[in-house]
């Protein structure tokens, strides 16, 4: 179904305390969080993702062992995601799961030991920071895709978040978690791809920590959260604000080089290109990483020339040969959605599914009045 075109992306609002926002995304979708959650934990007692069999009591078990990392990075994510989970009716360390899943299997793998299983997919996404120097308008752009397994497709969302202590954000995220990529309305971005490591700890995942950052005022802010994480897996996370600051982490729990934004795009796929992240990330199959040097490759050759504006970066993620993804066997990945995000005037585009089938939405950060969430085909 991953194909099949919507109209827009799902968009729900939620404001106030950390537990309201949290009861809010719960509620809305319930039975959606309890579907994904399971199938999840299904993929890790398998085998397939974590190096050996478990029980679900086991994989349980570890995800538990991770929640006071969560309360320790920041306690009113922790909060909302608490919320979250009693609305939704599953457990917290069920949250963690459904929350955070290429975190949590890191953390499944360093618990369970053994050899890396050769069956192991970990999302796929090509994210690209274009400098304020190479647009027409001086307005520097950020912009990626999200790819996954093709069944995550269906529970993409954009959460409008006014919180009342913090900056209000645009996230694009899935149902049952707290955040994957998003901007704020101080013009701070974070968006991320995800790193194979092997040196996966019991710590925070790194959807939360994308949340954290969205609290900042400016990139610096959020690059000094995110190395004062205790991180529970592997990602690379790019930074951008409105003066136009930028950074591009690769953040493994015991290494986490960096690269600031000069006069050149940033690009990054899924794999390390810093030699001290390069020490940590476990083997890539054969086909994976042809993926991420193909998309690497062909994003850097896409905005290596000439002024680069919105349109560019849509139709960047729209390439067909490389970027945006299609489902294939033997590991059904697909470009399950994309934003780009111009920080400077605090614009927002997202984009449902593959962009090279569905439009992109331009999302206002003033929500709907009441709150409520906006479906495909109309308001529920």
């Amino acid at each position: 179904m991953s194909s099949t075109r919507r109209p827009a992306i799902r968009i729900l609002d939620v404001s106030g305390t950390p537990a309201a926002m949290g009861a809010a995304h719960g509620a809305a979708y319930a039975d959606e969080i309890q579907t994904y959650m399971n199938a999840r934990v299904e993929l890790v007692m398998s085998g397939l993702w974590s190096g050996g069999n478990l029980t679900r009591g086991e994989v349980l078990d570890i995800a538990e062992s991770m929640l006071p990392a969560h309360e320790k990075f920041d306690v009113e994510i922790h909060e909302e995601m608490l919320a979250m989970a009693a609305a939704a009716g599953i457990t917290p360390a069920e949250a963690v799961i459904v929350g955070g899943f290429t975190d949590f299997v890191d953390t499944v793998r360093a618990v369970v030991g053994g050899p890396m299983p050769e069956s192991v997919i970990e999302d796929d996404c090509t994210a690209m920071i274009v400098p304020n120097n190479r647009t027409a308008d001086g307005a520097g752009i950020y912009g990626q895709t999200w790819d996954m397994h093709d069944d995550a497709t269906d529970h993409v969302l954009l959460l409008r978040a006014h919180p009342d202590d913090a900056p209000a954000s645009l996230v694009f995220t899935t149902t049952g978690c707290v955040g994957q990529i998003g901007m704020n309305s101080e013009g701070v971005c974070v968006g991320i791809n995800n790193l194979v490591g092997t040196d996966g700890t019991r710590g925070v995942n790194w959807t939360s920590v994308v949340r954290g950052m969205l609290k900042s005022n400016t990139a610096a802010e959020a690059r000094d959260i995110l190395l004062g994480a205790d991180l529970a897996g592997a990602h690379s996370f790019l930074i951008f604000d409105k003066q136009g600051d930028g950074y591009c982490v690769e953040a493994m729990p015991s290494a986490r080089p960096s690269e600031k934004l000069a006069d050149t795009p940033i690009v990054h796929t899924n794999h390390t290109i810093y030699p001290e992240a390069l020490a940590k990330q476990a083997p890539k199959a054969p086909g994976l990483m042809d993926s991420s040097a193909a998309r690497f490759d062909t994003a850097t050759d896409l905005l290596a020339e000439g002024d680069i504006d919105v349109d560019r970066i849509f139709e960047v993620t729209r390439n067909p040969d490389a970027i945006c993804q299609a489902p294939v066997e033997p590991y059904h990945i697909e470009s399950s959605g994309a934003a780009v995000m111009r920080p400077s005037t605090g614009d927002f585009w997202a984009c449902w599914g593959q962009p090279r089938h569905n439009d992109y939405m331009k999302i206002s950060f003033e929500p709907l009045s009441p709150p409520r969430s906006v479906s495909p085909g109309g308001l529920s």
